[in-house]
């Protein structure tokens, strides 16, 4: 399955085997055939291609593909184009029955699902001008998401840039010895939370991979009058990941949210307060640097499925710092960066949608008379 490609038109099996150890136990096709995924989310996906260079001209393959063979009448590219179709996708999607995450498109949909059928010769004309503007499509999203990618290391360079020039004033105080005080948030259970409840409760997903607070999604709860007061985050306050997969655990953010509302903290989140020479927002672009995310990773304590940092070991970890004020002008340089690297991005994601649906427009015109 994972060798069948997403706007990918033909594939090649890598492996080669003995037909005796493939026949009858796999689905069988042949060069020009077009396969179709039919599970989900494979389906849903576009997941589809034209077999080429087979060896010996035949391959086998996952039962869950549909094979199509398209008679002299219907070339297999315009027969791939077609199936690329969102229109297909979707009307193939809500005819989809079995098991939750086992549904499967029914085979009698894609035989009955009608075509249209120009001459031959007006079909290859249609992929002609298809392959044309698809390639030209391809490129566009290459250099887009090269872009994109160029966009955000333009930030990562810079901070790490700064980390590793420190000025000669710069110190490297333990983390505990710069904090005021910790809390470990609230404890409640799955069935304690639910949209009826008064409390928004910061979770684990509330804080991003790249340290950003996200509040776009959350859970309610509710609390005693004591427990709002003592779990209450304000704004400025850093919150630090403390249990979570081996990857994010460790994640950090500053609180940014209404002070007029209370807003509460989860069991696997630290609140910190630092001292008042300190800034929140470069300690958070500290554990970004190169330096000190490897220091902390090596303080991870777990399996790969739940590990933890807890305040026993992140006390322990160096923080590079400068005097306050170079802290709050580095941290306003950098923070007016990052926005300006986020700006540019956002216009990169923007403009790879804009490809995706110019993709869909054409093939509608394709098949509808227009192009």
């Amino acid at each position: 399955m994972e060798e069948l490609g997403i706007n990918r038109k033909f594939f090649t099996p890598s492996q080669v085997k003995p037909l005796a150890s493939v026949a009858g136990n796999y689905t069988y096709f042949a060069d020009g055939d077009v396969l179709l995924a039919k599970i989900t989310p494979c389906f849903e996906n576009g997941k589809l291609g034209i077999a080429s260079s087979l060896h010996n001209a035949i391959g086998f393959g996952s039962s869950e593909f549909i094979v199509l063979r398209p008679s002299p009448k219907l070339d297999k590219e315009f027969l791939y184009y077609y199936l690329l179709r969102p229109e297909f996708r979707s009307e193939g999607e809500a005819r989809m029955g079995g098991a939750v995450g086992q549904q499967r498109v029914p085979k009698e949909f894609v035989e009955n699902y009608l075509i249209p059928l120009p001459p031959i010769s007006e079909q290859r004309h249609i992929v002609g001008i298809l392959d044309k503007a698809f390639a030209a499509i391809a490129t566009a999203e290459t250099n887009t998401e090269n872009n994109l990618h160029n966009a955000h290391a333009i930030f990562d360079r810079r901070l790490q840039a700064v980390f590793a020039e420190r000025g000669k004033d710069w110190t490297a105080p333990k983390f505990g010895d710069i904090v005021e005080s910790t809390l470990i948030g609230l404890t409640r259970s799955s069935r304690e939370q639910g949209d009826d409840r008064p409390y928004k409760y910061v979770k684990m997903n509330n804080i991003t991979s790249d340290n950003c607070f996200d509040f776009s999604s959350f859970v309610r709860v509710d609390a005693s009058d004591e427990e709002t007061r003592r779990f209450r985050l304000r704004a400025g306050d850093f919150l630090f990941n403390t249990r979570n997969s081996v990857e994010l655990v460790g994640k950090a953010c500053i609180y940014e949210g209404n002070p007029n509302e209370v807003v509460l903290f989860n069991n696997n989140i630290m609140r910190v307060r630092f001292k008042k020479c300190i800034e929140p927002k470069f300690v958070l672009l500290a554990l970004s640097s190169t330096c000190v995310a490897h220091d902390l990773n090596a303080l991870k304590s777990g399996t790969t499925n739940v590990a933890a940092v807890y305040y026993g070991r992140l006390k322990s970890l160096n923080i590079p710092l400068p005097p306050c004020r170079e802290q709050k002008e580095i941290t306003a340089a950098l923070m007016r960066f990052r926005e300006e690297s986020r700006r540019l991005e956002s216009v990169y994601v923007r403009k790879l949608a804009l490809l995706g649906e110019l993709r869909k427009s054409l093939l509608q015109q394709a098949f509808s008379g227009s192009l």
